[in-house]
């Protein structure tokens, strides 16, 4: 892969991540703040992604596989993208605000497969390869996490306005890229249209296994993205209650996590090697169940370090199942199918998985929320942190007894 390809990539990926980590992990505590919202409110919004991850991939897949070329699919997505937010930034109703997140995301959702099978396409030996461009979009995500944490805006707008501009930004980029042509050719049918090329893949036991448990593990996924910096922010106020709240910036704590998925993206082609698919997933699946449990049990005096250790196990967590999954399924996919197959992934992940922890995640919040004596709302984070711990168990179970794939463990 030519060096100028390699900046162009690298370029693309950071962007695409600045976009997404610039609201997605503060969207809760924005819609709780300022717009009211109860914690099944929060969970819907963070649904309408699942909702776009499932019913967007596959279409645009199809069309980059059979019809446009791929770099143009991502630059028109992204400049529609940044219109829609626009008209977020005006929303006050949590209830609109829902249509308008479900909008936007039916936008922003294809590119995230877009921009894997673009940096796959252009690539000789993806396995090897993608880590090195893949890491620059978590660079991307620490650096505007922490941006939003030094403006201490995590629950202002401007963290949908610094998408707004940067969308523009990779929209226009996008048509620079270099061509990434269709691969198939002929008719297409309405089963193509929906992704149905895919689905061949489920015809692999050890693949439909894969499929199952990034399902599964996205449940828990959601829980993360959706309450970590809530729970963090309400488990500092009751540690430090009269400390004035710059004193404890979420955001740039919680960035520590893609520092870790940083060094882990860039040990997973060597894991990779010597492990095999089958360990890396297992080892992904332990790491989740301790995190949860350490953001439970932890606290802001005596147990601050298993709220710290929680934050750095993320680059475990996300680069040896999620990360691995974008390559095994690569390494899956006929020639013909592979964006079709990455939204295939997206949909278990993104989609279905995160679809059912968005709502539960929103529905639990509640459920352990209640009045304190003094009328103020207290949620015991320890009861929200405990389900998404008990689920990552039950995943871990599941890929344990029936996961097998010797080709892809040599």
């Amino acid at each position: 892969m030519k060096s100028t390809i390699k900046v162009q990539l690298a370029v693309m990926m950071f962007m695409q991540f600045f976009i997404w980590g610039a609201w997605y992990g503060q969207m809760s505590k924005y819609m709780t703040n300022q717009l009211g919202a109860t914690g099944a409110q929060v969970g819907s919004a963070y649904a309408a992604f699942s909702v776009a991850m499932i019913a967007a991939p596959f279409f645009v897949g199809m069309l980059a596989d059979r019809f446009f070329q791929a770099q143009k699919v991502l630059g028109v997505l992204n400049l529609l993208g940044a219109g829609i937010l626009f008209f977020l930034t005006q929303v006050t109703n949590p209830d609109t605000f829902y249509w308008v997140m479900l909008a936007y995301c039916l936008t922003f959702a294809p590119t995230i497969s877009l921009t894997s099978s673009i940096s796959m396409r252009n690539m000789s030996n993806p396995e090897k390869e993608f880590p090195a461009i893949r890491v620059f979009g978590t660079v991307a995500w620490i650096a505007v996490v922490n941006l939003v944490g030094f403006l201490g805006i995590g629950d202002k707008v401007a963290i949908f306005q610094i998408s707004m501009v940067t969308s523009v930004l990779l929209g226009l980029m996008s048509f620079l890229l270099p061509k990434t042509p269709p691969t198939a050719t002929g008719p297409a049918t309405f089963g193509q249209i929906i992704g149905k090329d895919a689905f061949v893949l489920f015809k692999d036991r050890s693949f439909l296994i894969f499929f199952i448990s990034s399902v599964l593990i996205c449940i828990p996924l959601s829980f993360y993205y959706a309450w970590a910096n809530p729970s963090l922010t309400d488990t500092f106020k009751v540690g430090y209650p009269t400390a004035d709240p710059t004193t404890f910036r979420i955001e740039n704590m919680m960035s520590l996590g893609q520092v870790s998925e940083v060094l882990f993206m860039l040990l997973l082609p060597l894991a990779y090697a010597r492990l095999g698919v089958k360990k890396i997933l297992i080892i992904g699946l332990v790491a989740w169940i301790i995190r949860f449990a350490f953001f439970g049990y932890g606290d802001a005096l005596g147990g601050v370090w298993m709220l710290y250790a929680a934050i750095l196990l993320h680059g475990v967590c996300f680069d040896f199942f999620f990360v691995s999954g974008m390559i095994y399924t690569d390494k899956k996919a006929g020639e013909k199918i592979k964006s079709q197959a990455q939204g295939l992934i997206t949909l278990a992940t993104y989609g279905i998985g995160m679809f059912i922890g968005s709502e539960v995640s929103g529905y639990v919040k509640d459920k352990y929320t209640a009045a304190d004596p003094s009328g103020a709302m207290v949620t015991n984070w320890l009861n929200v942190w405990l389900v998404p711990s008990a689920i990552a168990a039950a995943a871990l179970v599941f890929l344990l007894v029936f996961f097998r794939d010797k080709k892809a463990n040599a």
